[in-house]
């Protein structure tokens, strides 16, 4: 890395591991650093913030470019972005390149019944980038420097088909694991139509399997939390749906 995260406009949260929060949905892009290859999770809601994405990765790397990214769900304000990113090896959960070509206009309607602009959310729409690589259980990746990453279908969930991402730790620095939205920090966990709320306990479940008692928890929205907050939040949905 050529600048610190700070300078990049970006939330360190360990020497390898960043994210940011983007405007309006507040929502999280994370970024892994190897010696080779660098990893984005999520690409946000519009061909343009994929575009700032891609830039102050660019700046940050010195240059170099993002190789991968994971997409950790089918919402348009994490998948609207990636077309940004030329030549990236994409992943998802399996069914979601199904999911994206099916509910391709019905996430356009969504991200303009949300506030995006007809014409950009068209746009993104148009050019929706669906994974080439597809995660039925866990998938390792290897970014070089000893940068190693895991790609694990929790779901289902928040949709039917999330994705979350745990970045191992060292002796100095904790393990990562990048949610996308089963947790949410900066308002209560969203269930839409294409929730599945009896699984979404146990997906939260197998993140604190993960990432275990001293992980930091990066949520879909808001700020990083411990395994006690993704806890509540189990327990909280629990009640909610009337599942165990």
């Amino acid at each position: 890395m050529t600048v610190t995260w700070e300078e990049s406009g970006w939330e360190e949260v360990t020497r390898r591991v960043g994210r940011c929060r983007l405007p309006v949905w507040d929502c999280t892009a994370g970024l892994v650093v190897g010696d080779g290859a660098v990893l984005l999770i999520d690409a946000g809601s519009s061909l343009g913030e994929g575009a700032r994405l891609r830039n102050e990765a660019r700046r940050l790397l010195g240059g170099a470019r993002v190789t991968h990214l994971a997409l950790t769900h089918s919402h348009f304000d994490h998948v609207f972005g990636a077309a940004a990113f030329a030549g990236v090896e994409v992943f998802g959960a399996v069914g979601l390149d199904k999911a994206l070509a099916r509910d391709r206009e019905e996430l356009r309607a969504d991200a303009v019944r949300n506030g995006l602009d007809a014409g950009e959310a068209a746009e993104a729409a148009d050019l929706l980038v669906r994974p080439h690589h597809h995660v039925s259980g866990e998938w390792t990746l290897d970014l070089g420097g000893g940068v190693q990453v895991l790609l694990a279908n929790v779901g289902p969930g928040h949709t039917a088909h999330d994705l979350a991402v745990l970045v191992p730790g060292s002796p100095s620095s904790p393990e990562v694991v990048f949610c996308g939205d089963l947790v949410e920090e900066s308002g209560d966990p969203q269930a839409g139509p294409d929730a599945v709320p009896s699984h979404w306990p146990a997906a939260l479940d197998r993140l604190l399997d993960l990432g275990g008692e001293d992980a930091l928890y990066v949520p879909g929205h808001g700020a990083v939390v411990d395994a006690a907050f993704v806890r509540a939040q189990r327990d909280a949905l629990a009640v909610r749906f009337g599942v165990s």
